[in-house]
């Protein structure tokens, strides 16, 4: 089967999560068969690894202008052949007779829209709305957000789940992952929190705790790892709070290695993969009690309800405190981790590949 697979989003300046998604795919789809053709508007980034297979440049008019074509007017059309297109966003091309399928990651624009801009908001609406009308099959990461589409009006049979998943790159030796970590001037112990900052992650709640463990223990450190995204977020000036920016993936399989646990105090996630990250790595986790994380973390983590900073602060201090439940939790967490493989999640893309074109041919 050949698929016409967008990589817009490889060429943003914060690719995020679905750049990640987006390059598992890169690498998992032609171990089922899959032939891809990649394609965006724009020069192929040079040297990059894995690299685009037949990668077409849609020339210009660039991204964002072409996706506002495409959401207000569903021009220009993608002259790239193949049996079905695939949109890993919701920027979403003119599929013009082609089986479409889109990926939806989260619908955060719709439940919290406070925390995006206006922009944003309308837009993620727009490429919601051309998927309801024009997909002939969507994948939802979690089962989540298959929940949550069919709440919003898509018929369950479109809906297919196909979750995420990573490869985790052998540990470095103890001296490289030490040097590596001095390198960004921290020092243990410290909590690491990995994702691009904005309002919805939570990030004001965790500040809090931490700031309130640091009176007991004030050599821990908040360590936040990602790019600035959009809105401000309160309390990340404030003691022991170390904004690392956007990191390399080196650095960052080092932080989770060698932090003492891993936090993600997020108020919505569609899946929440650093969780499965530091889980992967035997980084101890804990996660809000909401949305998809419950269903990535399982009973392989502890999990704290969003926005309350007094559970925030009482988990924290009991993980610090305690290197046997940090132990366990590592444990369970390694295992948690090895049910999430791209093999399983390219062979549920295959399969919504084959429902889409069979859906598109009765129709």
């Amino acid at each position: 089967m050949r698929v016409a697979l967008h990589v817009g989003q490889l060429f943003q300046p914060v690719p995020g999560g679905i750049g990640r998604y987006i390059d598992g795919l890169l690498g998992a789809l032609p171990e089922v068969g899959i032939e891809l053709t990649t394609f965006a508007a724009g020069g192929a980034p040079p040297g990059r690894e894995p690299p685009l297979p037949d990668y077409v440049d849609l020339g210009r008019p660039h991204a964002p202008w072409r996706y506002e074509l495409w959401h207000r007017f569903r021009w220009p059309p993608v002259p790239v052949p193949a049996e079905v297109l695939h949109a890993p966003s919701l920027a979403v091309p003119p599929a013009r007779g082609t089986p479409l399928v889109v990926t939806v990651h989260d619908l955060a624009f719709l439940r919290h829209p406070e925390v995006f801009t206006r922009r944003g908001v309308e837009f993620h609406r727009r490429g919601l709305s051309i998927a309801h009308r024009e997909a002939a099959a969507v994948i939802a990461i979690s089962e989540f957000t298959r929940h949550e589409l069919i709440g919003s009006g898509f018929e369950p049979e479109r809906v297919h789940v196909a979750p995420m998943a990573i490869v985790v790159p052998p540990p470095e030796p103890d001296a490289v992952l030490d040097a590596r970590i001095a390198a960004i001037g921290l020092e243990p112990p410290f909590v690491v929190s990995v994702g691009t900052i904005e309002p919805r992650k939570g990030l004001d709640t965790l500040t809090a705790a931490v700031a309130n463990v640091r009176r007991t223990h004030g050599d821990v450190t908040l360590a936040l790892a990602g790019p600035t995204g959009w809105l401000s977020v309160p309390g990340l000036d404030g003691q022991g709070v170390r904004r690392l920016g956007r990191v390399d993936e080196a650095t960052l399989d080092a932080l989770y290695r060698r932090a003492e646990l891993c936090a993600l105090p997020s108020r919505y996630e569609g899946f929440g993969l650093p969780a499965l990250e530091a889980m992967a790595r035997g980084c101890p986790v804990i996660a809000s009690n909401t949305t998809a994380l419950p269903e990535v973390v399982e009973d392989a983590g502890m999990l704290v309800p969003p926005g309350d900073v007094a559970a925030w602060t009482s988990a924290l201090m009991d993980l610090l405190d305690d290197p046997a439940a940090r132990d366990d939790l590592a444990a369970r967490g390694r295992r948690r981790a090895g049910d999430f493989t791209w093999a399983a999640s390219a062979q549920a893309h295959l399969d919504t590949y084959e429902a889409a074109g069979a859906r598109a041919a009765r129709s």
